[in-house]
């Protein structure tokens, strides 16, 4: 049977994080002005990821963004990945000058941070559905939000299947929480390919197959994507010959974002701002459009 799911929110009501932060004591600022926070942890998930949890209390959706770094080095906008009262975890790849300083930041250190940005997952309105959470590489992050907002919420959805691919044994970031959501939840994990003289036992291929091997329907049913371009495209392909229908669908695109606030332009998707209108979209909303500008 195919299920038609309930609309998308207003994206006014969806992006007031966009518009203003707060800070203790209420008082408000810009969402352009970045604010000095504390490094609480430092976590090395793979050779070149890595977690900063920051001593940050910031209400936020699962999906949005911050914009993170250090005055005069920079700053690049990053997922959280976490849903907490007590912290924001930023999962951060080493690619290039802004992430390599963090990469360098300790416990007791300070970063700049502003946001957060953007519309993420509208979970309130899944109530009641069965969610399908599908990522790739460091796509995982920002879903990560969304399970934990989901296990805060438990009596609010059925069943949580989850699909995450790596590269290889060596890129699995996670691996606690995996080992956590395995026991709870309907867990698969495949790896691209092993390198020689790798132990692992796991399965070996891509994600995109074992969900095409799945026996996932369409009923009552949401899926949120997060991952490289091409995986996301074939994904939704493999969803849409299951039955799903575009607005069961929603999906996080990736720009380069730079204010945060669709002023900018860098990160325009057919009139659509990345960083204010997402970065999550439901499906039918950039259909087609994922690689234009």
């Amino acid at each position: 049977m195919r299920q038609m799911h309930k609309g998308m929110p207003r994206q006014d009501k969806l992006a007031q994080n966009s518009e203003r932060l707060e800070e203790g004591g209420g008082m408000m600022h810009s969402a352009l002005v970045p604010k000095l926070v504390r490094v609480k942890d430092f976590k090395r998930e793979t050779s070149d990821l890595f977690t900063l949890t920051l001593d940050w209390q910031t209400e936020h959706q699962p999906g949005q963004f911050v914009q993170v770094g250090f005055p005069g080095i920079g700053e690049s906008p990053i997922s959280i990945a976490s849903y907490s009262d007590e912290h924001v975890k930023l999962s951060i790849r080493q690619v290039g000058t802004v992430t390599n300083y963090l990469a360098t930041k300790r416990k007791g250190d300070l970063v700049s941070v502003r946001g957060p940005y953007g519309r993420g997952y509208p979970m309130q309105y899944f109530k009641g559905d069965s969610l399908i959470f599908i990522g790739g590489g460091c796509g995982v992050a920002p879903l990560r939000g969304a399970i934990e907002f989901a296990e805060r919420h438990r009596d609010w959805y059925n069943e949580l299947h989850m699909f995450f691919g790596f590269r290889s044994p060596n890129d699995i970031i996670f691996q606690e929480a995996l080992k956590r959501w395995e026991k709870a939840h309907n867990l698969n994990v495949s790896v691209d390919k092993v390198p020689s003289n790798t132990c692992y036992d796991g399965n070996v291929g891509f994600i995109t197959e074992l969900v095409r091997e799945s026996q996932l329907d369409n009923e009552k049913k949401v899926v949120m994507i997060c991952g490289p371009p091409i995986m996301m495209e074939k994904i939704i392909e493999i969803l849409k010959e299951k039955g799903f229908n575009d607005d069961q669908i929603f999906v996080s695109a990736e720009r380069l974002m730079y204010c945060g606030v669709g002023k900018c332009g860098h990160c325009m998707i057919h009139g659509k701002y990345t960083c204010r209108d997402g970065p999550v979209f439901r499906w039918d909303e950039i259909r087609g459009q994922m690689n234009d500008s």
